[in-house]
């Protein structure tokens, strides 16, 4: 049971307690007087009979909250008793002006800032912040010229020693009444607190979903033993650690997004024991973000064997071979950037669908990859992973290889297929392809025979869906069924972070491929930083195992860098200007490609935004950071 006790110095403050519980029935369990040495004792006896808010005042106050945990109300004095004092003290000493000396603990009295102009007295106040010596303050008052001291017990006594006039810190029922109303105001907000900490644990002992709670650092303080098991941890292992340590996929951006901008934010995890889906929420009170919830749930996998599920591909003379397992995984992508942080995030969420995926990107880009990672976390992780081009091929081609009886569509039951270039495909093969989607039918070589098949459909483009449509290059109802998860692929030019890592990673790993040892300078790695890439992945792998075969010099300067990019893409190097240059601030690398385009759509941030494939609040945000005002260029 939850009570509040009064501890009071003084009998007196006794009677005033009793006459205002006659007006009020506050919840008080007990009141009594009590010395100062026994104040920790008596607090702690009553703790363990129950109290949980005491009243207390000045240094009997201090010792309780220094010795115990519990919550400590403290009996200040209010302006309206410290007058009643001054106005007696004036009427003993009977002179003009008297001098009057306060001393006690700083956390017993009001604010008397103006007590000298209001009452025509000289008042020093000596207050002590912690178990000091009251008697040694009193003396220093004498010292000081003190006509009368005012203080508790300790004082009174040091000064009648030293021939003062005193008076005792005696209070009125204004200064109880308002601590019996604070005290039932912290009883009752530790109270809604342990009801809501109550519910909490509720929530988290009996949810099947992982549940954990992290505060305003992203530090995780409570967590269910669904979610111990979901990360393979231990409660030691998972509170006081930051929630990056243990989920190292929600990045510094995402709890940025939770805890500073108070947004949800939702992933698919698949560096845990399970892969789970995961959304964090932010914990708002009013305006201010106290922390966060996880949710965690395990997503399901399709029940069979890998066995029965192995991949194959059409062979020489009609036979099936094997064909690659999907080897590529959400960690393998780089991914230091802001923009490739959010396109992983989204390609985590759309392989908890069973809907066709859209993947757009520049050659080059992780399109394979990210397509075979969502395969890897998703049900049909078990099943077999394929892709086939669509460029080059004729359309009877294109039907034997995709839909043929031993195609690829046959061979891919219950996995996934990548479709590269989709756009390339035949008006027929398109219908094809329409089918498999709306209705789940292959027909194979024989039109008169139709059957269902479990495979889930990726696709590449290079443009697009809606101007593939405006164009006649796929048909209405293609995109109205491909439409939807669309992931754009963001080039490397537009990752500065991923930029940087690859030339050095590559760098690297072509000197020791080639037992070389080779660096860049820091103008060769600006040209490089600045060169658009239209190649991206490739095209960085294939530059640097030349430059690396072919330098000359240990250390690679500008001017190499740049004459093999001149030599390796003359076309690019001469139509991509490294640098722009307008109102005298100069912009290279993703910054001249904004400034670039935003000039050719004459401003609009839309079409730019669009262009990019990025956000206009995405575009906005990247021109805060490079100082682009597009009204100037």
């Amino acid at each position: 049971m939850e009570n509040i006790v009064l501890f009071v110095p003084r009998a007196e403050m006794l009677y005033q307690a009793h006459n205002i519980l006659q007006e009020k029935k506050y919840q008080i369990q007990e009141m009594k007087v009590i010395a100062t040495d026994n104040a920790v004792a008596e607090a702690r006896r009553a703790i363990s009979e129950g109290a949980s808010v005491i009243i207390a005042r000045g240094l009997q106050a201090y010792l309780i909250k220094q010795y115990t945990d519990v919550p400590v109300v403290e009996l200040i004095m209010t302006a309206q008793e410290m007058a009643l004092l001054i106005k007696r003290a004036k009427q003993i000493i009977k002179k003009p002006n008297p001098v009057i000396a306060v001393i006690g603990l700083y956390n017993m009295f009001c604010d008397m800032s103006y007590f000298d102009e209001l009452y025509d007295i000289e008042l020093r106040t000596y207050y002590i912040r912690e178990r000091g010596s009251l008697s040694e303050e009193t003396r220093h008052a004498v010292l000081d010229g003190a006509d009368l001291i005012i203080g508790g017990d300790t004082v009174v006594s040091a000064a009648t020693e030293n021939g003062v006039p005193s008076l005792f810190l005696s209070t009125t029922e204004d200064s109880l009444r308002q601590a019996f109303l604070m005290a039932e105001s912290v009883q009752f907000a530790r109270k809604a607190e342990r009801k809501s900490a109550a519910q909490m644990e509720t929530l988290l002992d009996y949810s099947f979903n992982g549940v954990m709670r992290l505060n305003e650092n992203g530090i995780i303080t409570a967590a269910n033993p669904q979610m111990e098991d979901l990360v393979g941890r231990t409660p030691d292992e998972l509170l006081e650690h930051n929630i990056r340590e243990i989920v190292p996929t929600i990045g510094e951006a995402a709890l940025h997004r939770v805890l500073q901008d108070g947004k949800d934010y939702s992933v698919t995890l698949d560096n845990v024991k399970h892969p789970v889906f995961a959304v964090m929420a932010p914990i708002r009170d009013g305006e201010r973000i106290e922390g966060a919830i996880l949710t965690c749930q395990k997503i399901r996998r399709v029940r069979g064997t890998a066995e029965e599920k192995k991949p194959q591909t059409p062979g020489a003379g009609g036979q099936a071979i094997r064909g690659l397992p999907a080897i590529s995984h959400f960690k393998d992508i780089l991914q230091e950037s802001e923009p490739m942080q959010e396109c992983v995030r989204y390609a985590r969420l759309y392989a908890l669908s069973d809907k066709p995926v859209v993947l757009r990107g520049e050659p080059g880009t992780e399109k394979r990859m990210l397509a075979e990672s969502m395969h890897n976390i998703s049900e049909r992780a078990n099943g077999p992973f394929l892709d086939v081009p669509c460029e080059g091929q004729s359309g009877a081609e294109q039907r034997e290889m995709i839909f043929g009886d031993k195609g690829a569509v046959s061979q891919v039951q219950g996995g996934t297929l990548l479709i590269h270039n989709a756009e390339e495909l035949t008006e027929d093969n398109q219908y094809r392809l329409y089918q498999l989607l709306q209705f789940h039918l292959h027909r194979g070589s024989d039109v008169s025979k139709l059957r269902r098949v479990d495979v889930r459909i990726m696709v590449t483009v290079r443009t697009p869906l809606s101007k593939l449509k405006e164009s006649g290059k796929i048909s209405p109802e293609l995109f109205y069924l491909l439409s939807g998860l669309e992931l754009v692929v963001p080039p490397l030019r537009r990752r500065r972070e991923d930029l940087s890592r690859k030339l050095e990673d590559t760098l690297q790993e072509c000197c020791e491929r080639y037992g070389r040892f080779h660096i860049l300078t820091a103008g060769a790695k600006k040209v490089l930083m600045n060169y658009p890439w239209y190649g991206n992945l490739f095209q960085i792998e294939h530059y640097c195992d030349r430059l690396v075969l072919t330098a000359g010099k240990r250390s690679i300067d500008e001017i190499v860098a740049r004459n093999l990019l001149a030599e390796l893409y003359p076309e690019e190097t001469e139509h991509t200007p490294a640098e722009i240059v307008a109102h005298g601030v100069e912009w290279s690398g993703e910054a001249a490609e904004i400034v670039k385009l935003l000039r050719s759509f004459g401003g609009s941030r839309e079409k730019t935004a669009e262009t990019l494939g990025i956000s206009k609040a995405t575009l906005w945000r990247r021109m805060k950071r490079y100082g682009i005002d597009f009204k100037k260029i």
